[in-house]
């Protein structure tokens, strides 16, 4: 009796050990077809031929991860094959690299293992290596990892000369190879993480939670130049970022795209949330719990996500006070012309009314935004028209439809511009 129950406890030892390791799915056929299809195409003149040949050996033979990406990326066969025609240096330059996945795998595994040990509900996810066309090194669809193996397999000794500008950065100041396990690692986290809203300060810290959560698991630092760049000029990107929050149309000034602010580096975003992520978990006792309360924030849930943010004290304030910071800087609408006509009765009479609207001050002429005002969507004028605003940018006429039977009182009102300080994308 004594000696089944020693046998059934080492048993029960060894299954949870190698419970804790995750053997990845790592599916990298899909380049061997590329290159198949290449070979092909650079072979012929024919340019009805040639696209025969990329559905052909390519597109039909792919895995569910192609298909995924370029729905994801919005690649088409056309860009496939101008690529392939016009950058001949860098696809010759850059094929021994894809060839070497197999190579890096025990990388990947490695540093996914880790993760699981971090993370003990890592759910797996199968990681597909593609060949795409220049706009993503890796992004995630319906729970798989998806690499784009031109931008990711990448390194220094690859001819880039002919590629667009815009690509020159990225393939000329990092060496992505040295780094695909962090980067496997940081798109497996985001499989594990429920969905973005659209708001700036969580995209910031959907992708700073996948990055610092990289980064710790790895041990590696991020490759990413915005995270150095964000440590050394903490003040001033904090600064610009709080007055950039509550304008989601900054959004690609700090993620997914150039950067357009006076700061001149591209995804600070990433550091923002990476910085919140980091003090979180310096601050959290348990290290493990904080790693599955980052991985596991609920994005539709502004409760959690304000207080976890709030307690970190990264912000100059409370996220409260930033708005509340905010909404009192924001343009006030100050005359509204011509006055809303009232009958003898003291009601507005139905039909249509072009209302213009004179601001504080100028106002951004590309972005509109509307809110209800204190009485609810039940009782808001519809403007069934934007004519624009004038040349000075402080006027905006609106058609509105008035309806029988409002007292002017609940038609002013009913303006979100004339209760509170809210303009149109102030």
């Amino acid at each position: 009796m004594k000696k089944n129950v020693i046998i059934c406890l080492g048993l029960l030892s060894l299954s949870v050990s190698y419970g804790q390791k995750l053997k990845t799915e790592i599916i990298s056929s899909d380049i061997d077809h590329f290159w198949e299809a290449y070979d092909a195409i650079v072979a012929t003149p024919d340019s009805v031929r040639q696209y025969e040949l990329l559905q052909k050996l390519y597109f039909d033979t792919g895995t569910e991860g192609l298909e995924a990406i370029r729905q994801r990326r919005r690649y088409t066969a056309k860009e496939y094959i101008d690529a392939i025609k016009k950058y001949p240096d860098f696809w010759k330059t850059i094929r021994k690299n894809t060839l070497s996945v197999k190579k890096v795998s025990p990388e990947i595994q490695k540093n996914i293992s880790r993760l699981k040990k971090a993370y003990p509900e890592l759910q797996p996810a199968p990681i597909y290596f593609t060949v795409g066309v220049f706009r993503t090194n890796g992004t995630i669809s319906n729970g798989k990892v998806l690499i784009g193996s031109e931008m990711a397999l990448s390194d220094r000794n690859v001819n880039t000369d002919a590629l667009p500008n815009y690509l020159h950065s990225y393939y000329k100041n990092l060496n992505p190879i040295d780094d695909i396990g962090l980067l496997c690692t940081h798109e497996y986290v985001h499989t594990q993480q429920k969905e973005m809203v659209d708001d700036l300060l969580y995209y910031c810290l959907y992708e700073g939670v996948a990055e610092f959560i990289s980064t710790k698991v790895t041990g590696k630092p991020s490759y990413t130049p915005a995270i150095a760049f964000g440590k050394k000029n903490e003040a001033r990107v904090k600064a610009l970022f709080e007055r950039d929050m509550q304008h989601i149309e900054t959004t690609y000034n700090w993620l997914w795209g150039t950067n357009q602010n006076e700061l001149k580096e591209r995804d600070l975003g990433y550091y923002i949330g990476y910085a919140i992520c980091e003090k979180y978990y310096d601050q959290a006792k348990d290290k493990k719990q904080a790693i599955k309360t980052l991985i596991e924030l609920d994005y539709t849930n502004s409760e959690q996500i304000d207080a976890l943010v709030n307690s970190t004290g990264f912000f100059s304030g409370t996220l409260a006070q930033l708005k509340a910071d905010y909404d009192k800087i924001r343009p006030t609408v100050i005359d509204m012309k011509p006055s809303v006509v009232v009958g003898e009765n003291g009601l507005v009479p139905s039909g249509p009314l072009t209302i213009t609207l004179t601001f504080s001050e100028e106002m951004d002429k590309n972005f509109r935004g509307f809110d209800f005002g204190p009485l609810g969507e039940n009782n808001v004028l519809r403007i069934s028209k934007v004519i624009g605003f004038s040349d000075d940018g402080r006027r905006a006429p609106r058609p509105w439809k008035k309806r029988p039977g409002w007292s002017a009182m609940a038609a002013m009102r009913s303006s979100p511009w004339a209760m509170k300080p809210v303009a149109i994308a102030a």
